[in-house]
């Protein structure tokens, strides 16, 4: 009988900084983790990403290729970032061609979120379970789906 192939969590090749705590099991490759970041457990970090000083990544969150995150982020549990749209009605094999993603300072995600690949600007909240379709350019709090702003932060 064939066996499967069997790839275990690990983390590699990632360039960090000073005070950086990985939870394991945490699948981490080839990103910059800046000084004091957290991940947490069940979480994976591919390649071609950045994560700010002081940024917190919580439980079972995705964070995919080409994303930026800024300092002093808060990124709640499971939430899902995407750069491949999709948009030939399949998955797009060309990195070269998939969306950028940047998270700006002082960013908060909650928990189940999914940012498409969008520009989010600083002092911003994304409540929990929204979609991210467009790019945020003004401080404030979102929600829904597709997320919309309901205020401005005190």
């Amino acid at each position: 009988m064939p066996q499967p192939r069997i790839l275990k969590a690990k983390v590699v090749d990632v360039e960090c900084g000073d005070g950086v705590t990985i939870i394991e099991p945490s699948n981490v490759y080839g990103c910059t983790l800046e000084d004091d970041v957290f991940i947490g457990p069940f979480v994976e970090i591919q390649k071609h990403t950045t994560i700010g000083a002081r940024t917190k990544v919580q439980s079972h969150a995705f964070i995919c290729e080409f994303v930026t995150i800024g300092q002093d982020c808060f990124i709640g549990h499971g939430v899902m970032f995407a750069n491949d749209l999709f948009k030939g009605g399949k998955p797009n094999p060309n990195p070269e061609s998939w969306g950028r993603t940047q998270i700006a300072d002082s960013v908060t995600i909650g928990s189940n979120a999914t940012i498409l690949a969008v520009k989010i600007c600083a002092h911003t909240v994304i409540g929990a379970g929204s979609v991210v379709t467009k790019d945020i350019t003004e401080p404030g709090i979102y929600a829904g789906n597709p997320a919309r702003k309901l205020r401005p932060l005190p």
